[in-house]
């Protein structure tokens, strides 16, 4: 009788990697060096990527505030300019108003340079002259001051309109020798020039004007 031969056992294939592995020290040691230099590299790149998106960012937020401030400085001069537009919309919608209280000035001014010196003393010329007072305290409340025209006071275009020529007067060629319509400025601004005569061929020295 025949023996009959057993089969060969075949290892498994984990245990063939196993058996396949060096295991010597220095295997092992050039493994840890090798996994050790993998984990460094590893850290340096995630180091590098955390850097790059910090500066990233940083960028991102530098941009977006430097576009804030953009904004909020492009606000501040709108709200100044629309505030001064509206100012000045206010200002210029009172001008015709003013310059036709400014007519009624004139005539107070007229009444009180005419009157009798019989009525000097007289309370219906006081009650003028008082009415005349409250009319100025307002304009001046108002912002409207005299344009100044007293007599030597060198002529400015911007201020006065010449409307006659005295010769003789002793007076600088061109100073102011007599206002005969009180001129008017709304704050900085000239809204009816004083109407003036001026010196005509005068001494040679500019006339000078009153600080």
């Amino acid at each position: 009788m025949t023996e009959s031969r057993r089969p060969a056992i075949r290892r498994p294939r984990a245990q063939e990697r196993i058996d396949a592995l060096d295991t010597s020290p220095a295997a092992v040691a050039a493994a840890l060096e090798k996994l050790r230099a993998e984990g460094d590299a590893k850290v340096a790149q995630a180091k590098a990527d955390h850097d790059e998106a910090l500066a990233r960012l940083a960028a991102e937020r530098d941009e977006y505030l430097a576009a804030l401030q953009r904004e909020r400085a492009e606000f501040t001069n709108f709200r100044q300019r629309t505030s001064k537009e509206r100012e000045q919309e206010r200002g210029l919608a009172g001008v015709d108003l003013i310059t036709k209280v400014l007519a009624l000035a004139d005539d107070f001014d007229r009444a009180i340079d005419s009157r009798p010196d019989a009525l000097a003393d007289s309370p219906w010329a006081e009650g003028v002259a008082n009415i005349d007072r409250k009319l100025r305290g307002l304009l001046e409340s108002e912002g409207v001051r005299p344009v100044d025209a007293a007599p030597g006071t060198a002529f400015d275009p911007r201020e006065h309109e010449a409307i006659a020529s005295v010769p003789g007067t002793g007076l600088p060629d061109g100073a102011i020798v007599e206002e005969l319509r009180r001129g008017y400025r709304l704050r900085d601004r000239v809204i009816r020039p004083a109407l003036v005569a001026v010196a005509q061929g005068g001494g040679d020295a500019p006339a000078a004007r009153p600080n």
